[in-house]
């Protein structure tokens, strides 16, 4: 009797002692491509942002978050996962229409651990982790998905970059009329709206301000698969997609209020990678597709009303993948197999956890041996980089955030550590290999 009072007591809290009542709704928004320093809050002065803003100062504005990658799918798939890309031979993005890679084959995501657990599960906008059938958004634990299955595609006609019709709804293609950021945001609505009588889970995957450029009034810019005019913009182009992406997101936060959901809805924004070109990654060195801070180090905010208390500002280093591990503890089994760690936590007292590497690597193509590759890793504030076939570099970035004082010659104990640490991730990626 005691062993049946105790399991059904278990099914009805769940989540890590959580009841399920008490489970919030789950928002996590993500940005394509956008720099650091492309919003009011993180000191942009030529882009308006006051929705993102003004979630910042209700919730936390994370400093020291970390994509997992510098480019999209590795990003996508290590918060899907849980887990360094790496892990499963993901370095870098997918190509366009191309098959046999991405997430496994029905793979275990956090889509599935979250639908398992009682959520609803919703992705409007970028997949980009998988072509084929078994590597979809549905087959990959959510209930809905509506968007794109590639990296990019034109903002009006909804055509990737070679030519391909690229508009989704769940496994079917589906004919829509209006820009992209648009028609994420009304989606995202829809489904809130059909599910707020229960916990659901929401991907909100915006493809701005990723290329081709194209502003909410560029319908007529001439902008053609196969040409050069498909990666041809400029900043002021590049500051309205960013504008409208803000707005489009305070449609979706403003519909969470009018559903009466705030307080037990957790959002997060962040972006995939750093900016490209015509964005701001300042004050850090490099863009996407780098392991230079400024391809890696991307705006986080977080909003949990008497959760996370407001106004707040985390130095915490973390990843995309801590926000799995987050939204794990919302499930049966937290903590199951991820890289990451809970922020919750943290975020909710204001205390710090105990420093822990954090690594990084990029490959030019899926076929690349690693030791072409760039590799870094970051703990506390040094952090190590070696860029493909030259010399490691040291830097303390809370004194050097632009990386351009080198001190590995003054500092030959910590580069040593770090470098033993590098190597040690390394073979447990072999491993991970191995197994998978």
């Amino acid at each position: 009797m005691i062993t049946r009072i105790a399991i059904i007591f278990a099914l009805l809290c769940g989540c890590h002692g959580i009841p399920a009542a008490e489970r919030p709704n789950i928002v996590f928004i993500m940005a394509d491509d956008l720099g650091y320093g492309d919003l009011g809050c993180y000191g942009c002065d030529d882009i308006q942002t006051p929705n993102l803003d003004r979630l910042a100062k209700d919730g936390v504005r994370l400093t020291d978050f970390y994509a997992t990658s510098s480019t999209c799918s590795p990003t996508r798939a290590a918060f899907l996962t849980g887990r360094y890309p790496q892990r499963i031979g993901l370095d870098n993005a997918l190509y366009y229409q191309e098959m046999g890679r991405g997430l496994k084959p029905a793979g275990d995501t956090i889509a599935r651990a979250l639908q398992k657990a009682g959520y609803r599960t919703g992705l409007s906008g970028k997949w980009h982790l998988g072509y084929d059938s078994q590597r979809t958004p549905i087959q990959q634990g959510f209930d809905h998905f509506f968007g794109m299955l590639g990296g990019n595609h034109h903002y009006f006609e909804h055509i990737d970059r070679i030519g391909v019709y690229d508009l989704w709804l769940n496994e079917k293609p589906v004919q829509r009329e209006g820009y992209t950021t648009d028609l994420i945001a009304e989606d995202s609505i829809a489904f809130m709206r059909r599910n707020r009588d229960i916990p659901f889970f929401l991907f909100v995957a915006h493809a701005a301000p990723h290329f081709p450029f194209q502003g909410p009034g560029d319908r007529d810019k001439p902008v053609k698969p196969k040409t050069k005019s498909w990666q041809q913009g400029d900043r002021e182009t590049y500051v309205s997609m960013v504008e409208h992406m803000d707005t489009a997101i305070g449609r979706t936060l403003r519909e969470i209020d009018r559903l009466g959901l705030r307080d037990k809805t957790l959002v997060i924004f962040c972006s995939d990678n750093g900016g490209d070109v015509h964005s701001r990654n300042e004050p850090f060195s490099g863009h996407k597709s780098s392991i230079w801070e400024g391809g890696i180090r991307v705006s986080c905010l977080a909003r949990w009303p008497r959760q996370i208390p407001a106004g707040t500002v985390s130095a915490i280093p973390s990843t995309t993948f801590d926000w799995t591990a987050s939204l794990r503890s919302f499930t049966d089994k937290p903590q199951q197999r991820e890289d990451g760690i809970n922020l919750l936590p943290y975020l909710k007292s204001g205390k710090n956890p105990e420093a822990r590497p954090l690594f990084w690597r990029r490959k030019s193509g899926p076929k690349r041996k690693v030791r072409n590759a760039s590799r870094a890793v970051r703990q506390g504030d040094w952090k190590l980089l070696e860029i493909k076939d030259g010399p490691r570099q040291l830097f303390n970035l809370s004194k050097d955030p632009a990386e351009k004082n080198d001190l590995m010659l003054r500092n030959p104990d910590i580069a040593l550590r770090l470098t033993k640490a590098l190597d040690q991730w390394e073979t447990s990626i072999k491993a991970s290999l191995r197994k998978n």
